[in-house]
């Protein structure tokens, strides 16, 4: 009776599915890298070519010298922006000559520590106003000998729907106190809180990607269709308007190709003058709410106020970087397209760091893998010989039947 175990065990040993790592006879795609400074770390940019023939997250990249594998680390610049906002103490808060002036403790209030800093952002129950914001730091709050930093422009525009700003800007500092001092326009009692915070913030790196077509008019708005490559990341996009355009702020609505929203914000610039304090602020890339690729519709409201003067719609993606330690190497190979291929599992990745003064490699063309060949059908055996099993089955249970028979026979005899 052992045969029926062993017919069993065979038909699971068949069906087990077949599994395999990266080959570069399973890669559709080959470029060269081409390196310039090859004892630094380097890093090469991804094109539309790769988002193209590569899986769209990007784990099948592979670089190689030779037939070993080089490891890298990917990364997205894409900047960003981070900071802890803290409340102050309002100390000494008045009037002086029609002038609102009053001092800030920055130390904590809970610890009564101190940080760094470089934004003070004030609550202010006011609107449409413009003042100007004189600083002074001192560890003493009565201090005669303090440093100033610039003044700063404070404003709110709500009639001309301009928006407003409230944060005051200075360098980095650590004093106990900052007296601030306000033109006339805000008086003590508008003063109703002021918190402090350290902005640390990092620049992306954008490419420019896809086209887009010249805006038309459509009754109240102003629509520009885009078009990106397939398969690439798009993360914002970006208004060019004639610099002689100023004071205005504009809804922007942005929708793929069947009209579903996709994101949307205001793009806006203020050069405005109050009292001989001249206020400039300007915004002109609206965010896309989850990156998109292929038709993209730009629909700008325009209210009751003529069309913008748009000289160039720009989509932007931000920049891939694949980042490697050449070491001594002057040429490797990038290979990609394969589907069925998972992401690698790096230490260089795992400990990896951007060294500012990278070099950067360049790829070559992006050709067809002459070593490709496929990978091998790595469905289990029972899904590919679907007609061997079901006969190794029938032999099992004709094997099975004709054991059962035997048995009952040799027990008739006995009996």
């Amino acid at each position: 009776m052992r045969s029926a175990p062993c017919l069993f065990a065979l038909v699971v040993v068949l069906g087990a599915p077949l599994t395999g790592g990266p080959s570069i006879s399973y890669f559709t795609n080959v470029r060269d890298v081409h390196i310039s400074q090859s004892a630094q770390q380097n890093y090469f940019v991804l094109d539309e070519e790769v988002w193209a023939r590569a899986r769209p997250d990007l784990a099948d990249l592979r670089i190689y010298d030779g037939e070993s594998q080089v490891q890298y680390a990917l990364s997205e610049q894409c900047g960003g922006t981070s900071s802890h906002e803290q409340p102050t103490k309002i100390l000494n808060l008045g009037s002086v000559d029609g002038r609102t002036e009053f001092d800030l403790d920055i130390s904590n209030l809970e610890t009564g520590e101190i940080g760094e800093y470089d934004r003070i952002r004030l609550q202010l129950d006011a609107k449409d106003f413009v003042v100007t914001a004189s600083l002074a730091g001192s560890n003493q709050v009565v201090a005669k000998s303090a440093t100033h930093s610039p003044p700063a422009t404070l404003y709110d525009f709500s009639r001309e729907e301009l928006g407003s700003n409230a944060v005051l800007k200075l360098p980095p500092s650590t004093f106990r106190y900052v007296h601030v001092e306000l033109s006339a326009g805000i008086s003590p009692a508008q003063v109703k809180g002021a918190s402090v915070y350290n902005l640390q913030e990092t620049k992306a790196v954008w490419t420019s990607v896809g086209s887009c077509d010249p805006p038309s008019q459509a009754a109240r708005t102003t629509v520009i269709i885009c078009n990106s490559p397939l398969r690439v990341p798009v993360d914002r996009v970006r208004f060019r308007i004639d610099p002689r355009q100023v004071n205005f702020r504009r809804a922007v609505v942005l929708s793929d190709a069947s009209d579903h929203r996709n994101g949307g914000g205001e793009i806006t610039r203020v050069r405005m003058n109050r009292g001989g304090t001249a206020v400039v602020s300007e915004e002109m890339d609206v965010p896309i709410g989850g990156q998109s690729s292929g038709r993209l519709k730009v629909t700008v409201d325009n209210g009751d106020n003529p069309p913008l003067p748009i000289s160039v719609v720009e989509l932007l993606s931000v920049e891939h970087r694949v980042y490697f330690d050449p070491q001594g190497r002057s040429l490797l190979k990038l290979y990609y397209g394969d589907d069925k291929l998972g992401a690698p599992v790096y230490d260089y990745a795992r400990f990896f760091k951007a060294d500012p003064s990278a070099s950067r490699a360049e790829l070559g063309p992006g050709t067809h893998n002459e070593a490709y060949r496929g990978r091998p059908d790595e469905r289990p055996w029972s899904e590919r010989h679907k007609g061997v099993l079901w006969m190794a089955m029938l032999l099992a249970v004709t094997v099975l039947a004709a054991l059962a028979v035997r048995g009952l026979r040799a027990r008739a005899v006995s009996s």
